[in-house]
């Protein structure tokens, strides 16, 4: 049963063509949402692979595990930064700042280089840099307690900005090389491992919170930084079995060889090794791409540019339960990631939507896409109606938990993962194929350039 259900999900799709004059004649308003795409080839693609599948799903799990671990452990940054009010304040935005602004400006420079690009040395470097970053990140939990708020804030900020770096070095990479394989079922494996990247960071910040008793009836720090310590090691854990199944897939589908080839000649003077690419890679201008994925690109960047109001709400938003007789698991020490983890959820459902076909043919009308995502921005006042810093008024969204994360956490998780998912899967059917990767990297490129100016305006959510 389960093998007939993913054969027809996973069923290969007519690419879209140009929408033909007898079919406007027949249905006018058609116009006004179908963008005239150049027809693709009708060559074979690549045989699906569920194993090629897991290998992308991990790696999109690669790909986004350092942001959300930076945002699951607040409470654990927060504690350090305690007797610092400033750091302790700012921590959140400043994450983001740094992070999204970081990615941006990687993107942006790797998207100029197309020309000669080694895709595969990109994503294997960069799996190497978050591999270092996380273990530098263990390594101060148990040598690092000592020093100075000022010192550690700034030892976090060279963190989080060395894994953005990586991390913008990763999503140009893999989104660039995946879509030489001529399949958006890979696409979505790794819009679905970023779900996922989100939800197990906020699992593991839980499961290691619970057993610390109260801040209140003992000195906790040691028991954080152990919590912390064990979260850390899992990430290194991850990075190294991402690269591990990487080499794996690229040993695969085009040998051995390909390393031996790219360290001898220099990734800048080689193409990808793609499983349907042996030649140079054609340089598409940026804004031709943007011409051509105008609405979807959109879409992108007006939905993770919302999205990004709600790390700094989660934050501060609070449980409506009585402090005095509620549970450990409502205490702000783990409310946070479990707010973070209905949000996660949230966005891994919405990835997985694309793969029912009713979803997925939501890509034959980009303005209704580009709608959708401005139509987000009426979750903003849903937040602020919440219990923010125990101060809630009478909305019946800041005295009910339920209300809080089951309608403003999951719905919006949904909506952004839905969007993200379904807009990265289809820009691949509005290019030829020889600009499939450079599209790739343009809608990554948009992606991160959304998050960079929520990321910046949250500045203002935090004075709020």
């Amino acid at each position: 049963m389960f093998r007939n259900l993913s054969s027809r999900l996973f069923a290969s799709r007519p690419a879209y063509g140009p929408v033909e004059d007898d079919e406007l004649l027949a249905d006018p308003d058609r116009e006004e949402d179908v963008q005239a795409t150049p027809q693709l080839d009708d060559s074979p693609r690549r045989q699906f692979s569920w194993r090629d599948y897991a290998v992308f799903l991990l790696l999109g799990v690669t790909m986004l595990w350092a942001w959300n671990m930076f945002l699951a452990a607040e409470p654990y940054f927060r504690r350090r930064f305690r007797n610092n009010p400033w750091a302790a304040e700012h921590y959140e935005p400043s994450v983001l700042s740094v992070s999204t602004v970081t990615n941006l400006l990687c993107v942006l420079a790797l998207a100029k280089l197309q020309k000669n690009a080694s895709y595969p040395i990109r994503i294997a470097f960069s799996l190497l840099v978050l591999t270092i970053v996380f273990a530098l990140l263990a390594i101060s939990t148990i040598f690092f307690r000592g020093v100075s708020v000022g010192l550690y804030y700034i030892f976090v900020m060279t963190m989080v900005l060395g894994a953005s770096f990586a991390t913008g070095m990763n999503q140009n990479g893999v989104f660039a090389y995946v879509s030489g394989f001529g399949r958006p079922e890979y696409t979505q494996a790794i819009m679905v491992g970023q779900g996922v990247a989100g939800v197990l960071p906020s699992i593991v910040q839980i499961i290691s919170n619970l057993p610390v008793p109260k801040v209140d009836e003992i000195d906790g720090d040691s028991g954080y930084a152990n919590s912390a310590l064990g979260y850390f090691l899992v990430a290194v854990f991850i990075t190294v079995l991402s690269f591990m199944a990487f080499f794996n897939l690229m040993n695969r589908t085009a040998g051995l060889s390909w390393l031996k080839r790219e360290l001898q000649q220099g990734a800048d003077q080689l193409s990808a090794v793609g499983p349907e690419s042996s030649g140079p890679h054609k340089t598409v201008s940026l804004w031709k791409l943007f011409l051509r994925l105008k609405w979807l690109a959109l879409a992108v960047y007006m939905s993770f540019a919302v999205t990004m109001v709600f790390p700094v709400f989660t934050a501060q938003i609070q449980s409506a339960h009585d402090p005095a007789t509620r549970s450990r698991l409502f205490d702000q020490e783990v409310f946070v990631p479990l707010g973070f983890l209905f949000w996660n959820l949230g966005d891994l459902t919405g990835r997985l939507f694309p793969l029912v076909p009713f979803f997925a043919n939501s890509i034959k009308r980009p303005r209704a896409l580009f709608l959708f995502s401005v139509l987000r921005l009426a979750f903003i006042p849903l937040y602020l109606a919440c219990n923010i810093r125990g101060h809630g008024g009478s909305s019946p969204f800041a005295h009910s938990d339920f209300l809080y994360l089951f309608i403003v956490q999951l719905g919006f998780g949904v909506t952004n993962g839905f969007l993200g998912s379904v807009c990265m899967m289809g820009a691949g059917q509005y290019v030829t194929v020889d600009e499939r990767e450079a599209a790739g990297g343009f809608m990554s490129m948009m992606l991160v350039a959304g998050l960079a100016t929520g990321s910046l305006l949250s500045f203002t959510i935090s004075n709020a």
